[in-house]
């Protein structure tokens, strides 16, 4: 019989903005770290704010376990403007210690935490999508900290096949339920339709478990 594979071993440091989505491995007993700590959400819009929370969780996460994988992509969640050269994977191995090792998961952004290109090819039906996480709209006022209503009609309006959110964990489908008006609101304030498209998290899972290092 092939082994379980565990992560009882390891600490997880994740963005805020996928506490649905992790939390929902970790309850359906996938993700059975020792601890799993979360950054404020929406952090690459103050990187300075990013850094010093991711750097604080994975002291945190040292307390739990010498294995870390830190839930964060390595393109667009983090970007220095005052020194372009600085990126996450910097950050994150400046913390590691002779006897802590911490790996990030192989992923740009969260979107592609979700679905890989091809996946997201097939949903856009070739159409310009804007993409979103549930995180994305729950905690929109981290996510989109300081945009207004002119920065929202600069940037969403372009996207002229709408907005679909990636929706593994039922969101959507439960605030249509109880609080309709949100969607419409989130829709009316980015000025394009929004709809769901319910996925999988297998792509998250198998990131997760790529991570997964023999023990040395």
């Amino acid at each position: 019989m092939k082994k379980r594979v565990t992560f009882q071993d390891y600490a997880i440091v994740a963005c805020g903005t996928l506490n649905m989505e992790l939390n929902h491995l970790r309850d359906a007993g996938f993700l059975d770290a020792r601890k799993i700590l979360y950054t404020k959400p929406g952090r690459h819009e103050v990187p300075r704010e990013l850094e010093s929370q991711l750097i604080r969780q994975i002291s945190n996460a040292k307390q739990y376990a010498r294995r870390i994988i830190v839930v964060y992509g390595g393109k667009f969640c983090y970007v220095n403007t005052d020194n372009l050269y600085r990126k996450i994977d910097t950050i994150i191995q400046e913390q590691e210690e002779p006897r802590v090792k911490i790996s990030r998961i192989k992923a740009t952004h969260c979107i592609d935490m979700l679905a890989s290109a091809e996946e997201m090819e097939r949903i856009s039906e070739g159409k310009d999508i804007y993409w979103l996480t549930p995180g994305w709209m729950k905690y929109r006022h981290y996510v989109y900290q300081d945009w207004d209503k002119g920065l929202a009609n600069e940037n969403f309006p372009k996207h002229s096949g709408g907005a679909i959110m990636l929706d593994a964990v039922g969101y959507y489908e439960k605030v249509m339920e109880s609080e309709p008006e949100k969607i419409l609101e989130f829709s009316d304030w980015m000025g394009i339709p929004l709809e769901s498209h319910k996925i999988s998290l297998n792509r998250l899972k198998s990131l997760l478990l790529a991570q997964i290092k023999p023990e040395e």
